[in-house]
């Protein structure tokens, strides 16, 4: 039954996500935005959703390990398992600009994130904090990025037919998006705890692998049918978006809604995992001007050799 509960939990988080991501495209189309800028942040934002609703529901259900782990085990996953995979089926071009501005915010996250870990505690003061940067991150990308005179529909391919086609389709769809996210979140928190007591492991290494990658789903769709049509603006845009929204976002709204002590365990492995995957991202985005096939083996590469530390091979 533990096992069904997360399964059915990970299918509601996938559905939520896509319906999530197909409103926010969507709506974003109508306001003429640039496909880059929908991928750092209504993309981005909206597939981290299933993370966000996750980690909400693991800190009110006293289960910090999960919360916690599940934000550090996402940017994790998104860059060494996502990013990886994209780039191995397909080269994604890097705009210089882009990684300048949007690199060392997503670095900076990193950074505010590894700090709140080894301090040990997330309270509402840091909570605010993170959830105030969000909002003038959003809002520097608004203004240093213009939506261009003719949007690109290219960034509509990734919403599989029928597509919204007005803004309260739109609503409607992100709407149903999210209660089906919150929804699924709740059995996925459920069955995680429960297979942690079973499996007598800790609540971090559930939360960092089982629900870190199975609340990722949505970016992986994304990201892999990005790179997959040479949408490589929205591939890599979702993940740094994504990485951004996971620490100032989701980090942030759940200290301010549940203080957590974070569990000392996060502090030893994965926390400096996240750190150099994402110091990664960086110098592979800024060789080159792209992230090659070979880095996207690397990172794979890496990303199994983190696993296997996990699981104690």
């Amino acid at each position: 039954m533990t096992y069904l509960t997360i399964v059915a939990g990970l299918l509601l988080l996938v559905l939520g996500g896509e319906l999530l991501v197909r409103g926010a495209v969507a709506t974003a189309l109508q306001f003429r935005v640039s496909p880059m800028v929908i991928g750092l942040t209504l993309v981005g934002f909206g597939t981290s959703t299933p993370e966000l609703v996750t980690s909400l529901e693991a800190a009110l259900l006293g289960a910090p390990g999960i919360a916690v782990g599940n934000v550090v085990g996402s940017n994790t996953a998104n860059i060494l398992l996502i990013l990886g995979l994209a780039a191995l089926i397909r080269p994604i071009l890097v705009d210089r600009r882009t990684l300048v501005r949007d690199g060392a915010v997503v670095v900076l996250a990193a950074v505010a994130c590894a700090a709140a870990v080894l301090i040990g505690h997330v309270g509402r003061v840091t909570g605010a904090v993170l959830v105030t940067l969000l909002a003038a991150y959003v809002t520097w990308t608004y203004r240093t990025q213009p939506a261009p005179a003719d949007v690109s529909v290219d960034a509509a391919t990734l919403v599989p037919k029928p597509t919204p086609s007005t803004v309260t389709k739109a609503l409607v769809v992100l709407a149903a998006g999210l209660a089906l996210t919150m929804l699924g979140a709740d059995r996925l928190v459920a069955g995680a705890i429960e297979l942690a007591r079973t499996w007598q492991v800790s609540e971090v290494v559930i939360g960092v692998t089982v629900v870190a990658v199975g609340t990722s789903l949505p970016e992986l769709v994304t990201s892999v049918t990005a790179a997959l049509r040479g949408q490589s603006d929205i591939a890599i845009g979702n993940i740094i978006g994504s990485n951004i929204f996971n620490v100032l976002g989701i980090l942030g709204v759940t200290a301010l809604v549940e203080p957590m002590d974070v569990p000392p365990a996060i502090a030893g492995l994965d926390i400096w995992a996240m750190l150099a995957a994402t110091a990664a991202l960086v110098i592979f985005a800024a060789t080159g001007g792209r992230l090659s096939r070979g880095e996207g083996g690397v990172l794979l590469l890496v990303y199994g050799a983190y696993l296997g530390v996990l699981a104690g091979l």
